[in-house]
């Protein structure tokens, strides 16, 4: 195992988590519930979200980092289902909220990746997780070549992931966006159950291997149109 590389790996995770989960707490915040806000997750200190999920912050990543060479895990946002049922549409506005978070950092390494190419830094790299931007010169530019890499193909995985419409992901608790609350509440008491959530992950593993091959690649020609 490359401990750089890990490291660089756990950084770019373990902040993406962090900044997904504070987004929910802090929407949940403003939407009334300060649930997470008592326990501490409305903060970029990766603590409390370390506290909450250890082995999804912790473990997991680094069993599948030494399995996989890639890093994958998850963290959670406490709050209130009575809350949640009682303003439905405030509790979508939480859901998104994560995945807005994901966004965001896919634009700014995006934009990282551009400005490092305007200065002649950085150039296009291949559509692996590590190498979608290269520093041809090496040495710290190399290092945060890979960070940017890791962040942008990370943070798009857990954008698409976490949108897929079922439960336990965000995807799920969107849908209150779009429907009348009498419905959003059906559906938080028919989906919202441990069975389902199983069955949930496992439609939601099996479409994501669908999914995101061609949603990467359209990522990649945004990000350097010149190159198609």
């Amino acid at each position: 195992m490359d401990l750089g590389v890990a490291l660089i790996w756990y950084v770019a995770l373990l902040f993406s988590l962090t900044l997904h989960e504070a987004s929910h707490a802090w929407a949940a915040m403003k939407g009334g519930d300060r649930t997470a806000y008592h326990g501490g997750q409305v903060s970029l200190d990766p603590i409390p979200h370390i506290r909450r999920e250890p082995f999804g912050t912790v473990v997991v990543p680094l069993l599948s980092f030494a399995l996989s060479g890639w890093m994958i895990g998850w963290a959670s946002t406490p709050y209130d289902p009575r809350w949640a049922y009682t303003y439905p549409r405030r509790a979508a506005w939480m859901s998104v909220a994560g995945p807005a978070a994901n966004f965001l950092l896919i634009l700014l390494a995006a934009t990282a990746i551009r400005i490092g190419m305007m200065v002649g830094v950085f150039e296009p790299g291949t559509y692996s997780f590590q190498g979608l931007v290269m520093a041809p010169q090496g040495g710290a530019a190399a290092t945060i070549a890979l960070f940017l890499s890791v962040l942008f193909t990370l943070n798009l995985l857990l954008f698409v992931f976490n949108l897929i419409p079922v439960p336990p992901l965000d995807g799920s608790g969107a849908l209150g966006l779009f429907v009348s609350e009498k419905t959003a509440r059906r559906i938080q008491k028919t989906l919202f159950q441990p069975q389902f959530s199983f069955i949930g992950i496992l439609l939601a593993w099996y479409a994501i291997r669908e999914i995101f091959g061609p949603v990467h690649s359209a990522a990649v020609r945004i990000l350097y149109p010149e190159y198609f």
